[in-house]
Parts: C-alpha cells; structure tokens; sequence
C-alpha cells in the first residue's frame, strides 16, 4: 500500500514595526530582519516589512490608521495568514487589531513562546516554556470571547460568557501553580545534579542566540549536540566534561540571549540559567560577521546583570571569522570611515585593546582553535589553584 504525503503549505506573514525616538530606522530594518528570521525559524514565509515613524505606538491598532489600512487591504489582497508585530501587544491591541482584520495576530513574545514550544525536547524545558506560555495567555483571555461581543444584543450571551472566562482564568491560574510545583521539584532535582558533580571547574557557553556556542561546545567536548543555522537550536542546557592538558573542568552550553527577550521566559528558564550562575568562567561567544555584534553584546551583557551573573570571569570569543566580510575604502576616498569599512586585523586591535581575554576563531573551520585551547586552559588553571592550592602537579 503507497502511503499519500500531503505536503504542508507554509504560512505567509507580514512583519510590522515602528521607528521611534529611541531607535533609528537602520536598527529598525535590523529588528524586522531578526524577527523574520524568527518568523522562518517557526515555519513562516514573510512577505512584506511594514514600518512607521511614530513616538509611541498607537495604544488601540500599534501603528496609525493611514498605515493599518495599507496593512489591512496587503493582507486582504495577498492572502497573508498572519500578522506578526515587533514588539509586544497589549490585550486590548491584540482584540482590536483581530477585529478589524481576519487573520492571525501575533507579537514577537507570542512568537519566540511557539519556538521554544517547538524546539523543546526535554519534560524539563517542555515544562518551562509552558509556564511562560499560560502566564502570556492570562491577561488576554478575554480576546478568546469576541465572538460573543459580536452579536449584537448580547441577550443571554454576556453572562454566560463572562462565566466563561472566570471559569478559564481559575484553570490558567490552577495549571501556572502546578507547573511552578513541578518546575520546583525539577529546579531541586538539577541543584543536586549540580552539586554531585564536585568541584570540578565549572565553565558556561553564553551569547546571543545563534553565534554558534553549539559548535564550539561540540569542538571543545568532542560531542555531537543538536547545532544548525537557527534561533533557540539549543533550549536545554548540555553539560559536558573536557580534558584539557589532564586538566578535568565542565563546560556548559546554554540557551542562547535575544533583544526583548520576554520576561516570562527569563523567569520560568530560573533553573537553566543557574548553570550561567553558578559557573566561573563565562565564555562569551559573538558572532563577529554579525553587523551589529556589538549591539548582541551589549543584550548578552544586560541579560546577564538581570539575572546576577554580571560580575563573572568572562572570557570573549569572537566566532565566525570565516564569514567576515568588509567594505575596502579606496585610498583617494575622503569621506568618512564607518564599521562596514574594518577590516578584521582593525577589529582585532580594536577589541584587544578593550577586552584583554579575547580569541579570534573560527568553530566550523577549527581556525585558530589550539589558541583557544590554551586561553580556556589558563583561565581554567587560575580558578583550579584558587580552589586546590596543592595541586600544582597537575599543570
């Protein structure tokens, strides 16, 4: 019997932003392209990037209504499933903007909430992202009930509906504390894991989401964990032993950080992110083609103050050069130089001069990796004798 595979049509999106005081319309242009690689990420195709110069979103539609109705007759026209706004949605903006328009709404904590919903893989991470989706979904309810806000009248519709609505609020509350119980008893059962592993030398991969902390885990263990050219490829943390120069020490590969990463996820990922805690060294992967790697700097930097592991040992490793690329100036070429125009030997003095604990490498081609052994294996060495002042026989 041949089996018939009906293969899935893709949903189309669109992608809308604002550009305000506080960002320019280069970063914005910068944000919609993450946010359509998120988009791709979950299984979208994105057809248009819409944008607006306001000062504050408009508090009923986000953007003007000049700029909602261009949005509304693309959608209607090209038959887009779902709207995918760059920021988050209040519940009232959410109910407004599915009124008027007949798609799917979404914002980009809703849509980083469905990645990680898909790329979780462990009852432990299944269980985190869960809690974050039900605390996301509690304040918006109510836009589950428009259909009975429709019809007019309401006679003997209202009551029922807000008893409705009472009834999933006490079930959203009642499943957020039993996930809290059962994260707990995760949480307990992962310190103990963490404290029966010694006191070996603790190191943890941090960086923005998709620098390629998977790979360098991969080279540095000699393991095969889950990489690829995705965001969030890595949801649970990875702990791995390594030897180097028999000096034994872990290495930890965490989930990676994201611009306006929701709130809910930074507080149900507790227990993943006390691995980054509880570590010594940090190993901060960048990816040094990105054009704007010291903007995922300063986010991997401000995430780690937010959850107090600012004041780590880090150690920066500036990944990909492989793919690295500048714009030359010519010599004659009098106007200004700007950041496409350095090259990687100009970037490298540059960032030696600020961050003394800093490898140029390459994960995928191996470039430069012994000179990352031996920077790892100094910083692991200055902890192991603070820790064992008596074991110098093993350096």
């Amino acid at each position: 019997m041949i089996e018939k595979r009906i293969k899935q049509e893709k949903e189309t999106a669109v992608l809308v932003g604002i550009i305000t005081q506080q960002q320019t319309e280069d970063q914005v242009n910068e944000y919609l392209n993450e946010l359509e690689f998120l988009a791709l990420t979950a299984g979208a195709i994105v057809k248009k990037h819409f944008k607006q110069k306001r000062n504050n979103p408009d508090p009923k539609t986000f953007v003007g209504s000049g700029k909602f109705n261009d949005i509304k007759t693309y959608v209607k026209e090209n038959k887009v499933d779902t709207i995918i706004f760059d920021d988050e949605l209040s519940p009232s903006q959410l109910r407004n903007i599915e009124k008027a328009i007949d798609c799917k709404v979404l914002d980009r904590t809703n849509l980083i909430l469905d990645i990680f919903a898909n790329r979780a893989r462990t009852s432990h991470a299944k269980t985190q992202v869960e809690l974050a989706q039900y605390q996301y979904l509690m304040p918006r309810l109510k836009g589950m009930w428009t259909h009975l806000e429709r019809q007019k009248g309401g006679i003997g519709l209202r009551g029922p509906g807000e008893k409705e609505i009472e009834t999933d609020r006490r079930i959203v509350k009642d499943k957020i504390a039993l996930l809290k119980k059962k994260l707990e008893k995760i949480d307990k059962q992962k310190t103990v894991q963490r404290k029966s592993r010694g006191k070996l030398v603790r190191v943890a991969l941090v960086g923005y989401t998709n620098v390629g902390k998977s790979t360098l885990m991969n080279l540095l263990s000699k393991s095969n964990i889950f990489a690829e050219n995705k965001l969030f490829a890595t949801l649970d943390t990875t702990v791995r032993k390594v030897v180097i120069e028999n000096l034994p020490f872990l290495v930890a590969d965490t989930v990676g950080f994201i611009r306006k990463l929701p709130h809910h996820l930074v507080e149900s990922f507790k227990s993943t992110l006390d691995e980054v805690r509880e570590s010594d060294i940090l190993i901060h992967v960048v990816d040094i083609s990105h054009p704007n790697f010291e903007e995922q700097i300063d986010v991997v930097t401000k995430t780690l103050e937010e959850i107090g592991a600012g004041n780590k040992k880090t150690f920066t490793v500036f990944n990909k050069i492989d793919n690295f690329k500048y714009t030359k100036k010519d010599d004659d070429d009098l106007t200004p130089i700007l950041k496409e125009n350095y090259s990687l030997e100009d970037l490298k003095k540059m960032w030696f001069a600020k961050e003394k604990n800093s490898v140029f490498i390459s994960a995928k081609k191996k470039q430069n990796f012994n000179i990352l052994k031996d920077a790892i294996y100094k910083e692991v060495v200055r902890v192991h004798k603070i820790r064992y002042p008596y074991n110098d026989f093993l350096y």
